[in-house]
């Protein structure tokens, strides 16, 4: 088979493109729905909902009327004990984040957004499955300190919603490290139909005790304004997103996803300036925002060189070694794939590497990285 390299080309950078509109677009489509000074509608769990309503209900009919790909075979069991917390903490991530909108500027959350590999290494360190390192810990001192400099410099600082950013950064966080610890222990993948499927729903659940609780009387004593299609273009928008990432993983690979979402951030703090003129930046954001940046590149860096360093292949001493210890044990050879041999609820288990490569993604927002884009990375 001839592949034309021109157009993988212009297709890798169509799909970039792409996921950078999307995300970009979702983000500032959200800030202004929730923003008084726009849409008006102050109620970002009812916003949540209508998001993981509108995904559920498009993977049902994908998966169960569509036939487009199979259900993962889930047992109760592994619903409950993994499924359900992966849930809980997707929920709140999105509720934090989404709450944000309502006191900070679209460019200061983004800042905070640099927090993401720090967030990520603290839980993944307390879970066992990351090691503290200085190296690392030197590159998260200086993104926290980038931030607190930006921070300094934010005109509008707002604690209550930078607790709400900051809080949903680490739910986020953790959730990356649960879905390493729990659903890949395993030995089930998801892909981004089946995640929405099984997740989705489930996270509807969990948003419904805090809607009833917090924004159910306001609903009922203000004037709502409620367009169908403001909402219907919203949720559709935020389901693309979910579905671009998985294409351009699956067509590039983690780190050129990295880089576009730095160029994305950049992108998005420029414009939100732009269209919400009450989001000012100052020198001093910008300055503490690069420094951070500056962390978050070398982190990424460390992590690009474990993962190829985790895939140098053996010498040439070792493999005679191995074979020659292989032909002395038995006269046939079978290969000992690890990843293959603890199958189980669907699709092969994933290789260490590519755990690294995923879970620590701290460039891209609310990522739900499938099997299929891991296995085309690797390749």
């Amino acid at each position: 088979m001839i592949v034309n390299k021109p157009l993988v080309l212009v297709l890798t950078y169509l799909y970039l493109l792409i996921y950078i509109l999307l995300s970009s677009g979702v983000i500032l489509y959200n800030k202004w729905v929730l923003s008084p000074k726009y849409f008006d509608f102050p109620f970002p769990i009812t916003l949540t909902m209508i998001h993981m309503g509108f995904s559920g209900a498009v993977a049902f009919f994908l998966i169960r009327v569509f036939k487009v790909v199979s259900p993962v075979k889930m047992t109760l069991e592994i619903y409950i004990t993994c499924v359900v917390p992966i849930s809980a903490f997707f929920a709140a991530s999105l509720w934090f984040g989404n709450t944000a909108y309502l006191y900070i500027s679209v460019a200061f959350i983004q800042m905070l957004k640099a927090l993401m590999p720090v967030a990520t290494f603290i839980m993944a360190v307390m879970c066992g499955t990351d090691k503290a390192r200085c190296d690392v810990f030197l590159n998260m001192l200086l993104v926290s300190v980038g931030v607190v400099i930006s921070s300094y410099g934010e005109i509008h600082f707002n604690v209550v919603g930078t607790l709400y950013q900051v809080t949903g950064i680490f739910a986020e966080a953790l959730r990356l490290v649960l879905t390493q610890v729990l659903l890949q222990k395993k030995g089930l993948t998801l892909n981004p139909i089946t995640s929405l499927y099984y997740i989705a729903p489930c996270s509807f659940v969990f948003l419904c005790a805090p809607w009833y609780v917090l924004e159910k009387p306001g609903m009922e004593v203000s004037q709502i304004q409620f367009n169908f299609w403001i909402f219907f273009s919203n949720a559709l928008c935020a389901l693309a997103l979910n579905f671009s990432i998985f294409l351009v993983i699956g067509r590039t690979g983690a780190v050129t996803i990295r880089v576009a979402g730095v160029l994305k951030d950049w992108i998005l703090i420029a414009l939100s300036t732009i269209i919400f003129p009450e989001s000012t930046i100052t020198g001093l954001n910008i300055i503490g925002y690069a420094i951070a940046l500056c962390g978050v590149v070398m982190y990424n860096y460390l992590k690009v060189k474990d993962v190829r360093a985790s895939q140098v292949p053996e010498n040439i001493s070792d493999r005679i070694a191995k074979d020659w210890k292989l032909e002395k044990s038995s006269d046939t050879f079978t290969p000992n794939n690890s990843s293959d041999n603890n199958g189980g609820g669907g699709g092969g288990n994933i290789s260490s590497s590519d755990m690294n490569v995923d879970e620590e993604a701290p460039l891209i927002p609310s990522s739900r990285l499938s099997h299929f884009g891991r296995t085309q990375l690797s390749k």
